[in-house]
């Protein structure tokens, strides 16, 4: 099997839309709301901020349920 990188063209994120709706997430519901002063410091922001993203924040595609909760379903 042959594996290439394929770069998404310049002006265009929507190529690559998963990402950038992440991206996005990110630097609204955490990122942007500390002055972070260390790796270590982003990192447990991070790891606080992902776990209420999987375990308590509803999800519209999944029929309002939490991802968490749609594994628990589909088990």
């Amino acid at each position: 099997m042959k594996i290439s990188v394929c770069h998404i063209q310049p002006g265009k994120p929507q190529q690559n839309a998963y990402v950038e709706c992440y991206n996005r997430t990110v630097r609204h519901e955490w990122l942007n709301q500390y002055i972070i002063e260390s790796i270590e410091e982003a990192q447990n922001y991070a790891t606080k901020w992902l776990w209420t993203y999987n375990n308590e924040r509803p999800y519209m595609a999944l029929g309002g349920t939490t991802p968490v909760q749609e594994l628990k379903r589909a088990a």
